[in-house]
């Protein structure tokens, strides 16, 4: 007999002895009228039937096997938990690549929106520079005009000027000759 059987006999002895000896009466302890001593023998028949059937070790079986399916859902949960770090450690690193990568598409666009902003003023400076020579150009061109047309005026002025002092001082025969030099003095030049 196992050390259980022999304990769940034992403390069945010793709960059931105390009832039944309180029990007082005419008929005795070991009378089947005595309620206390049927009982007895009907809890101690009901174990037997028990032991006889093998419900402890059904029941311990039964016991384990609950016990093996909670191990067993404690291992899946343990395994779904390792699961679960590991998609949670592989979004974390997937959140910070995305970060990282945003980051770096945030200060390449910073850099090409500030280097855009230094060509359009580079630009910017050119065509003023090109604009104030033009318009350097146009006002020099309009200087030298105003200045040849002023030099044009002074020389008709002064033709005039000389042509009637000529005239006025000079005989026919004098204008002739000097007529005569300048067309010398012409030919000279031009050959």
């Amino acid at each position: 007999m196992s050390d259980m059987r022999k304990a769940l006999i034992l403390s069945i002895a010793l709960l059931s002895g105390g009832p039944a000896l309180a029990a007082g009466g005419d008929y005795g302890f070991t009378s089947l009228f005595n309620t206390n001593f049927v009982v007895l023998i009907g809890f101690l028949f009901f174990v037997a039937i028990l032991f006889y059937f093998n419900v402890p070790t059904l029941i311990g079986g039964m016991l384990d096997k609950r016990a093996d399916g909670i191990k067993a859902e404690l291992d899946e949960a343990r395994a779904l938990r390792e699961e679960a770090q590991t998609l949670l450690a592989g979004y974390e690193r997937k959140q910070r690549e995305v970060a990282e990568q945003s980051e770096r598409i945030v200060s390449q666009a910073r850099a090409d929106a500030q280097a855009a902003a230094d060509q359009a003023k580079a630009e910017l400076e050119r065509s003023i520079e090109r604009r104030l020579q033009a318009a350097e150009d146009q006002i020099g061109s309009a200087e030298a005009k105003a200045v040849r047309a002023v030099r044009d005026r002074a020389v008709e002025v002064a033709v005039a000027a000389a042509g009637e002092l000529i005239a006025s001082k000079m005989a026919a025969a004098d204008a002739n000759k000097l007529i005569d030099d300048s067309i010398t003095e012409v030919e000279a030049r031009l050959h």
